[in-house]
């Protein structure tokens, strides 16, 4: 991803003010000099003059609480800053930097507490940090996003003391803002960009041995032996006097549709992310190397309606509004409208192109509606479909049994397996081409069949 793009949220910056209803409280070590103070009560049951004594070291412990209060910095002498590092990604580790400028004339040490959302991090961010007088303290705490889309992050509350330790001010500081959650970027830059080099030099290899491969013009030469005829220009053969053949290239500028069910067959979750995330983080990878290589991407996301259609551009601000639309995506309740799906494409896009369809099938007896929808864009176009396995059910089914109840899941997984076996099949003699793979091996699956259909020249 660029950097330009300013994906990492802004810094936020405020000064504190005071909070809670005093706005300030004893210190811890002002609670133990009080107890130290109990001390005087046993000589007290002997003379009574002793709880003089007592009355005198309370006295005293106050005004020296009331001394360190008034030598604490007032809230407004504090500036709270939130400071992100990275974007942030799902699934993907990020800090988050909490500095305290001092411009009291006292050191404090802060108890700092930062209103995270648990989309970000389960627990409350809590950490302490040490801000000298005219200086700058920092600390910072690490998140992992497990959702996608915009999370609110609240405002920052600290306690600070200074190095006496008996008195406390409550302040916060309001740098309230909402952070946009990516999909898994980390995959992206390292698996997709990896892909994209090494299956790049693996097709200028293969060009120079095979000619005539692909449909986009690349150059005239003259005719050699084992040259197809249908290769040979004739235009230009009557110009020089001699044979000449053209030579081609794999296509750049190529349509390529991503459609994503969204529908509730998307809601399971693998490795504590729901399929959707994984296609969604597929799609995002596959069209940065797309885009990288020349053609159009386009995107087609669906419930019971479609939620998200990108009409196929090329160029970096095309895979920005691709990252964007995939933010937002959710999963719905309900079963997705296949039908509708491909209607809303067809009606999209006229002309051949490479349909990517990211998908589950549902456990029916039935043939699934996302077949029947599928096989009717494979007339036209140029179809990979792509179904999310269940990892758990292939070891289901290999599992040996060692008493009734598991001999009957074992026996149902093989049905199962079985069923969309006979299902992929069909698609397959249809034209189709399929995948199906573990949700963590989802994109450099599609991705490597995205090169292969480029390298063969297939669309």
């Amino acid at each position: 991803m660029k950097s330009g793009w300013a994906l990492t949220p802004e810094s936020r910056q405020a000064r504190a003010e005071p909070y809670g209803r005093f706005g300030f409280a004893f210190g811890n070590r002002a609670f133990l000099l009080a107890a130290v103070g109990f001390v005087w009560l046993g000589p007290a049951f002997l003379n009574p003059r002793f709880a003089f004594a007592i009355l005198v070291w309370d006295v005293l412990l106050v005004i020296a609480v009331l001394v360190d209060l008034c030598r604490l910095p007032h809230p407004q002498q504090l500036t709270i800053t939130r400071r992100w590092s990275e974007p942030v990604a799902l699934s993907v580790a990020a800090r988050v930097d909490l500095l305290i400028q001092n411009n009291g004339s006292v050191r404090v040490l802060a108890d700092v507490f930062d209103e995270i959302p648990s989309e970000l991090r389960e627990e409350l961010p809590h950490v302490e940090l040490t801000a000298p007088s005219g200086g700058q303290g920092t600390a910072g705490y690490s998140i992992t996003p497990v959702t996608r889309g915009d999370a609110g992050v609240g405002d920052v509350y600290l306690h600070y003391q200074s190095s006496w330790r008996l008195a406390e001010r409550w302040a916060r500081a309001r740098v309230g803002q909402t952070v946009r959650i990516y999909p898994n970027l980390d995959e992206t830059r390292q698996q997709a960009v990896h892909l994209a080099r090494s299956r790049q030099i693996e097709m200028q290899q293969r060009r120079t041995r095979m000619r005539g491969v692909g449909r986009e013009f690349e150059s005239l030469r003259e005719y050699r032996e084992g040259d197809d005829f249908r290769n040979i220009c004739w235009s230009a053969t009557a110009r020089r006097g001699k044979l000449v053949s053209r030579l081609y290239q794999a296509e750049r500028s190529q349509s390529i549709w991503v459609v994503i069910d969204c529908g509730r067959l998307m809601q399971a979750r693998i490795r504590g992310l729901a399929k959707l995330d994984y296609a969604v983080n597929t799609a995002l990878c596959l069209a940065q190397v797309a885009l990288h290589g020349g053609d159009r991407v386009g995107l087609l996301a669906y419930g019971r309606t479609p939620s998200q259609r990108l009409l196929p551009q090329r160029g970096s601000a095309q895979l920005r509004q691709i990252m964007e639309q995939l933010v937002d995506l959710q999963t719905d309740a309900l079963e997705a409208d296949h039908l509708r799906a491909v209607a809303a494409l067809r009606n999209s896009q006229k002309r051949r192109s490479l349909v990517i369809w990211l998908t589950d099938l549902a456990e029916t007896a039935m043939t699934p509606e996302v077949i029947d929808a599928a096989l009717q864009l494979t007339p036209q176009h140029l179809l990979l479909f792509t179904v999310i396995g269940q990892p758990d059910l292939l070891e289901i089914a290999r599992r040996d049994p060692y008493d009734a109840e598991a001999m009957y899941a074992a026996s149902a997984a093989q049905e199962i397996l079985h069923r969309r076996q006979i299902l992929l099949a069909r698609m397959r003699d249809r034209g189709a081409l399929l995948v199906e793979v573990d949700a963590a091996a989802t994109s450099a699956a599609v991705v490597n069949s995205y090169l292969d259909i480029k390298q063969q020249g297939r669309l």
